[in-house]
């Protein structure tokens, strides 16, 4: 007992104080105690008989020490013991603290793993995971939650690799849990999500926790690594899912699908990101899984789905529901082809929401800015398939492209005014996303060039007379200059864009002498601002134009250029200031 006593404070010291050495202290007193060879009877004293939850998330920790380390490893009876002992105790205590609950679930996640491949009397002994918590599930809702967590903190824990044991045998025991246990662990959390959703009552708390764990657990099977090549998980575009062929049944049967958009309409915004996550990786399932009529039928369920969505858009005012939506409309062009989506029914009018939506938020740039590069990401993809689409069905992307560009375009230059009034963070100094969002709009501003130009031609005279009118004012202030300077920073970046969009397309004569008409703009630009320089230089602009006359010498200067192009600075000089108001400059 006094021995109990000692460890309960010494716990106590290591997670409560704040005096550093008393801390320091307990947890040198602490890594003794974890190293003497009595520790493993010692937390199981702890476990039984601790009055306190630090006292039994210091077994827990213990424990998994014991179990994961590779020199004088632990018997395979004594690691069968504490897998037993773990989930009776949780079966027995189902209201511990939270954070003793999944330190115990990761002990037994940790045993689970790393005795994969044990065999007693020929038997897998830890292969049973189904069957360890089927009594949970049979339980009380805290019991079943208990039980689900355990699957998905398993699943996680077998995709995760560790620095401690080879890459070679988590791939084995990774390939193994997968062929054995996978899909029937995502089959019962699918059907789990069925029986819950029938009698859904969000007020009570145990069925919304119940709830959240479900989805972590389908979304943990989703986002499994199925064939061992996990790249860095902030890449977003090599999104293809590699579901396994035994697989197929779950998917051609649409009430999969369906499962999870019903669920986004009847759940609370604080848990429907964790649905729309789901579908975003069911939305990438490798095209090779079905024949082409069955991913047709599957597009058009999807189609239909994502319509519904923007048909009642109340959800997408919380951030990580829109966020999660804009990455579900980027995979619709990521993994299927133009050709297939104008073929699915509804086709024009979800082109003309997702449209609307599209303009809608480019409009609301300082709403979730992390998000627009997936919404850019679609239309790059759409524009750029439209000269290869061979299907008969209209996809209408002429009218609804040139929206999508005219929005991000105005939307930039009216957030100028705004960011400098109330001193926010300024777009144009985040140069990596900049560059992203123009090498996107590069492509999608292309298409239907004529309009684009038309606009950018108008936007830039504007901007440029009211600059040229503020200079050569007496009482300009220096907000109005700033404002002026930040609109044409943004034009400029913007026509070096659409010029490098060039070698995205079969260019002619007329679109070359658009840009003609763009270049020259720069080009007198440059020529005010030079003489400015002494006086007052302005570094984004300038940067601005450094990123123009690259894209301007990679596109009509650079070696590989074809010599029959009708744009040359002579031509530039000849074509622009008919239009430009910079031309008495």
């Amino acid at each position: 007992a006094y021995f109990l006593a000692q460890l309960e404070i010494l716990c106590k010291q290591l997670y409560e104080t704040t005096d550093t050495s008393t801390r320091l202290q307990a947890e040198k007193a602490l890594v003794e105690f974890t190293n003497s060879p009595d520790c493993l009877s010692k937390c199981q004293l702890l476990l039984e008989r601790g009055s306190s939850s630090y006292s039994q998330l210091l077994a827990a920790t213990c424990l998994s020490k014991l179990v994961s380390r590779t020199s004088n490893p632990l018997p395979l009876e004594q690691r069968i013991d504490i897998r037993n002992y773990v989930l009776n105790y949780l079966a027995t205590r189902p209201k511990l603290a939270a954070f003793v609950t999944q330190a115990l679930i990761q002990l037994y996640a940790r045993i689970t793993k790393l005795g994969w491949f044990d065999c007693q009397k020929e038997d897998y002994v830890f292969r049973n995971v189904i069957v360890d918590v089927t009594r949970f599930l049979q339980d009380s809702v805290e019991h079943c939650i208990i039980g689900v967590t355990i699957l998905s903190q398993l699943t996680n824990e077998i995709n995760q690799a560790d620095t401690t044991h080879p890459l070679t045998k988590h791939r084995k025991i990774a390939s193994s849990f997968r062929d054995s246990s996978l899909f029937d662990i995502f089959t019962l959390s699918c059907n789990l999500l069925k029986q819950v959703s029938k009698n859904l009552n969000l007020n009570d708390e145990g069925q919304h926790g119940l709830l959240m764990q479900l989805l972590k657990l389908a979304h943990n099977c989703l986002n499994f690594d199925f064939i061992g090549t996990s790249t860095d998980e902030s890449s977003d575009d090599l999104c293809t899912v590699q579901i396994p062929t035994s697989w197929r049944s779950a998917f051609l049967d649409s009430s999969t699908l369906q499962l999870f958009f019903d669920l986004y309409h009847s759940i609370p915004p604080s848990l429907s990101p964790l649905v729309l996550s789901c579908l975003v990786q069911i939305a990438s399932v490798r095209r090779s899984l079905f024949n082409n009529a069955e991913r047709a039928k599957f597009l058009s369920h999807l189609v239909d789905g994502v319509k519904r969505i923007l048909e009642n858009p109340q959800s997408l005012s919380d951030p990580n529901n829109y966020h999660e939506f804009c990455r579900l409309l980027a995979r619709l062009k990521s993994n299927y082809q133009l050709g297939e989506l104008v073929k699915v029914e509804n086709y024009p009018e979800v082109i003309r929401l997702i449209a609307n939506f599209t303009v809608t938020s480019l409009q609301h740039w300082e709403f979730a800015p992390n998000s627009v590069h997936y919404l850019l990401s679609l239309w790059q993809r759409l524009a750029a398939s439209v000269p290869y689409v061979k299907a008969t069905e209209p996809h209408m992307l002429e009218t609804f492209t040139p929206e999508v560009t005219k929005a991000y375009i105005t939307s930039r230059l009216e957030s100028v005014h705004i960011i400098l009034r109330d001193g926010l963070e300024d777009p144009l100094d985040d140069a990596g996303l900049v560059q992203q969002q123009l090498d996107q709009l590069s492509t999608i501003g292309r298409c239907e060039y004529e309009k684009t130009c038309a606009l950018l031609v108008q936007l830039f005279d504007q901007s440029a007379q009211s600059y040229q009118e503020l200079l050569q004012s007496t009482n300009s202030s220096s907000m109005d200059i700033a404002v002026q300077e930040g609109r044409l920073t943004w034009l400029v970046y913007i026509i070096g864009a659409v010029i490098g969009g060039r070698v995205s397309f079969a260019s002619t004569d007329e679109q070359d002498a658009m840009d003609g008409e763009l270049v020259c703009r720069v080009l007198q630009l440059m020529n005010l601002t030079d003489s400015r320089l002494a006086q007052a230089g302005n570094e984004k602009l300038e940067l601005a134009m450094l990123s123009f006359f690259e894209q301007f010498r990679k596109i009509y200067i650079g070696d590989q250029v074809q010599k029959s192009s009708k744009v040359s600075l002579i031509h530039v000089h000849k074509t622009g200031p008919k239009h430009s108001h910079l031309c008495s400059l």
